[in-house]
């Protein structure tokens, strides 16, 4: 194990994200359907402890192996994921903030400083880079920018209004220019790689998100609130219309992102009904939330399989090209990710 660790994805945080995501979905359906509390803080404290346990392998990895955590950070792709290791501590806050609310502090603390540096980080790179191109662009772009659009789903319990607006702000004038990337990318250069195209859902992400946020930070569902959540809406419709195309994609660890985004979906929707006295709202959220329950257990059985078959944190043909993949894009349509999954 030790020597594959070299292998070992940033993006694997992404099913810390799916689970994380699920956890919260699963604490505002059963709290509107009283079913208590005892399931949803098991799945928290079980993805806490997937959390610290990929966190630890990480960590070993960046020491025993610095050139392919460099790699991976210069990766026109895989430097989207480093965000994760922040929101996956945001969104850990957000499922504590009702069962240990000095823990979720702390969560919320740690992962608003860390998402701010990730930011900075990523558009200083982005602005200095010498080798990306349009080409490289997948919507694992919008990460970063998500993660500030989650910190004031709780932030404002944790610290003045102010602190919450800024990192919304932030989050919304990014996922527009993102956006307008995103869209000019799709409609008029070569598609994405096979492993790159479940990301396509993370566009569910920033308008559910932002719709979430948005209600926290103004305690109201006005008209901007439902514009963000209908795009949501749409884009999730929009994907699922192409459903054949997903289901001929063979396993890869960016099947995970399937599941953040429709969990931000189903919360979202379960806020609107709740701020709307609307019934159908509530039971939509409630059909989602089994539909999303379906996808984590489907997912998480097929990634301990692909654990038992060895096919996780394992050298390819595409990891071996992949540092060269980011610094000479012009000899390559899609990076590939620097390891199989």
């Amino acid at each position: 194990m030790p020597a594959r660790l070299r292998y070992l994805p940033i993006s694997v945080f992404s099913i810390v994200l799916g689970l994380s995501g699920y956890a919260i979905a699963t604490q505002r359906v059963f709290a509107g359907l009283g079913w208590g509390e005892a399931w949803p803080t098991t799945l928290l404290v079980a993805t806490s402890a997937l959390y610290a346990l990929l966190l630890g392998l990480y960590g070993v990895k960046a020491l025993r192996y610095r050139d392919a955590v460099a790699a991976e950070f210069r990766h026109p792709v895989m430097i989207s994921f480093f965000p994760a290791l922040s929101i996956s501590l945001l969104l850990l806050s957000i499922g504590y903030l009702e069962v240990a609310e000095t823990l979720s502090f702390y969560l919320w603390v740690a992962g608003a400083v860390l998402n701010l540096l990730f930011t900075i980080v990523v558009l200083s790179i982005w602005m200095r880079h010498t080798h990306f191109e349009i080409n490289h662009f997948s919507p694992a772009w919008f990460i970063p920018v998500v993660g500030n659009l989650i910190v004031p789903v709780v932030g404002v319990e944790h610290a003045p209004a102010d602190v919450s607006w800024l990192f919304f702000s932030v989050g919304l004038v990014f996922a527009v220019v993102l956006l307008v990337i995103f869209v000019y990318r799709i409609f008029f250069h070569q598609p994405l790689h096979e492993r790159h195209l479940p990301t396509l859902f993370i566009i569910i992400a920033p308008p559910a998100v932002a719709a979430i946020a948005y209600v926290k930070l103004t305690g109201s569902f006005d008209s901007f609130a439902r514009i963000m959540y209908f795009l949501a809406v749409f884009f999730a419709l929009f994907l699922i219309a192409h459903v054949r195309l997903f289901s001929r994609i063979r396993f890869y660890i960016s099947w995970w992102a399937y599941t953040f985004p429709t969990a931000a979906l189903t919360i979202a929707t379960f806020l609107v009904g709740k701020e709307t006295a609307t019934a159908f709202y509530t039971d939509a959220a409630t059909v989602l939330w089994v539909a999303v329950s379906v996808l984590v257990a489907g997912l998480v059985a097929r990634t301990l399989l692909a654990v038992g078959r060895n096919e996780i944190c394992v050298p390819d043909a595409a990891a071996t090209g992949a540092a060269s993949a980011a610094d000479e894009p012009a000899a390559v349509e899609e990076p590939a990710e620097p390891a199989q999954a």
